[in-house]
């Protein structure tokens, strides 16, 4: 078994896994950097981090038109149940789940989380993904460093997927040491250089990274993927 890790720019991304179609933060209308629009997306399952515009994104239309769950914080899919998207699981930080796909557990993030309408979003989260070949991706979210990634790091995480574009997440220097704490085998930046406030060199990142830490960094065009 394998596992695909597609970016679609922004923080969109798609895993392709034991022949599941998962996309986290399905954001391609009003995302410059998508090479797909929304109809074209084919899921199983959508994992949303926060409730802000641009990681919610096309997520009701995309669950009305694949019939895909939603999966994400209680607060969130009880709002996109009330959007009419009819299969939804909702968890909260530090609570795990068995799917068809792997074990997924929420994890901490440090950001905010209001809804497109302004309503309350729940605590952001991210997401730390057991596959069923036992390969751990975690996906951190929309997050600045905090100290309790070396614990998510004990896990022993096979790939991370963290932000680098500084201003509304982490920059490149707190990523080095989010990476310094969660020591992944492999790492891939996202949350950079779909607009010029987050504009960062990912490449000059990931060779400072690979100098200073044991692991790979792949640094993906949008629509490139990654194969785990």
């Amino acid at each position: 078994m394998s596992t695909q890790i597609t970016w679609y720019g922004h923080a969109t991304l798609g895993i392709n896994t034991n022949g599941y179609k998962l996309i986290i933060d399905p954001y391609f209308s009003g995302n410059p950097a998508s090479p797909i629009k929304a109809d074209q997306v084919q899921a199983n399952y959508l994992l949303i981090t926060h409730g802000h515009g641009d990681h919610v994104g096309d997520s009701v239309a995309i669950a009305q038109r694949t019939n895909a769950e939603v999966i994400s914080n209680a607060e969130i899919v009880k709002w996109i149940s009330k959007q009419g998207v009819k299969k939804t699981h909702g968890q909260h930080l530090g609570g795990g789940f068995h799917y068809p796909f792997g074990y997924l557990k929420l994890t901490m993030a440090l950001h905010g989380s209001s809804l497109p309408d302004g309503s309350y979003g729940g605590n952001p989260a991210g997401f730390l993904l057991t596959t069923n070949d036992q390969k751990k991706i975690y996906m951190a979210g929309d997050t600045g460093l905090f100290g309790d990634m070396q614990l998510i790091g004990e896990e022993g995480i096979d790939l991370a997927v963290i932000p680098i574009g500084d201003n509304y997440t982490m920059g490149p220097e707190d990523a080095l040491r989010a990476v310094k704490l969660l020591k992944p085998k492999h790492v891939i930046p996202i949350h950079f250089n779909t607009w010029d406030l987050i504009a960062q060199d990912g490449r000059a990142w990931a060779k400072k990274v690979e100098n200073e830490v044991n692991c790979q960094v792949h640094v993906l065009k949008p629509g490139e993927s990654y194969t785990l």
